[in-house]
């Protein structure tokens, strides 16, 4: 198990200069960065790389960032746009020693509405008839999709575990898995250590944060259940700190962060990895 940033905690959008970050994230503890890929132009893959080497950390993930005009259940053009950009991104991801992009890759974050049965269907048939090309493409590329369920004030499609479950089992192919949040899963699931467990092998992807949005265990989630069911699955991926303050604007205020979660956001990264290492026994 590797303990893992994403870098939206200090930059949006990520380029390629932003690779000056990795010696930071490696001195206060990190294995792996999360980077999250707003538009692909936006880096040179090859370069992240060497500078990820040099550092002396893994690039454990991309982070799909579906905003608007990327929408697998959207216009014939929102879903080309969508997919191409999918495919872009693992493509990178093959570039740089990336095993994972991740995320809620089905739709345009922020998409909400009381749908009836029938619209429902029709959006979920259309993201799994959309992801399975996809998905075939990412398993012979050696690239795993981790689907991510967001919480229902950003997105309307996918919620919860269960769901996340029924649509990895509709596109029916091993590069697809599942990736949970404790905030989100802080708003959806009864009870976050059961839906881990029913994920079990599923389950490729894990983003530890604070309930609200903050350091993760330096609020009221509890993580003793989590970690214990984390180990009876056996989950051997990344653990990665998703945690977002004012400092970044766009980030902010896309995530609604109002106001300031704790006093520095060096500090969320220090303070989280610290917890991180100590909840599930793992030393530096």
């Amino acid at each position: 198990m590797r303990f893992g940033i994403n870098s939206f905690l200090f930059v949006s959008p990520f380029v390629t200069a932003s690779s000056s970050l990795f010696k930071q994230f490696v001195k206060w503890g990190f294995d792996t960065v999360e980077i999250p890929v707003e538009d692909p132009s936006h880096i040179d893959p090859a370069a992240v790389k060497a500078a990820a080497d040099k550092a002396g950390i893994k690039i454990g993930s991309i982070c799909a960032c579906m905003g608007p005009g990327r929408d697998l259940r959207g216009s014939a053009a929102d879903q080309k746009t969508a997919s191409d950009y999918v495919r872009t991104l693992i493509d990178q991801a093959v570039i740089m020693g990336c095993p994972s992009i991740i995320g809620p890759i089905y739709s345009v974050v922020g998409l909400i509405g009381a749908h009836d049965d029938a619209t429902q269907k029709k959006h979920f048939d259309l993201v799994v008839k959309n992801l399975k090309p996809l998905a075939k493409y990412a398993e012979s590329k050696g690239v795993t999709l981790c689907i991510e369920p967001l919480n229902r004030f950003e997105t309307d499609f996918l919620n919860t575990c269960d769901k996340g479950l029924k649509l990895i089992k509709a596109v029916g192919s091993k590069a697809v898995k599942l990736h949970l949040d404790t905030f989100h899963m802080n708003i959806e699931e009864k009870n976050q250590a059961a839906a881990i467990l029913k994920a079990g092998k599923n389950l490729a992807h894990f983003h530890a944060c604070g309930c609200d949005r903050g350091t993760p265990g330096n609020d009221h989630i509890d993580w003793k259940p989590i970690v214990a069911a984390l180990k009876k699955i056996g989950y051997k991926g990344d653990v990665v700190i998703e945690s977002f303050t004012t400092d970044v604007k766009v980030i902010a205020r896309a995530a609604a962060i109002w106001r300031k979660m704790e006093p520095t956001r060096n500090e969320i990264a220090t303070k989280g990895v610290v917890n991180m290492r100590k909840f599930f026994g793992k030393k530096k």
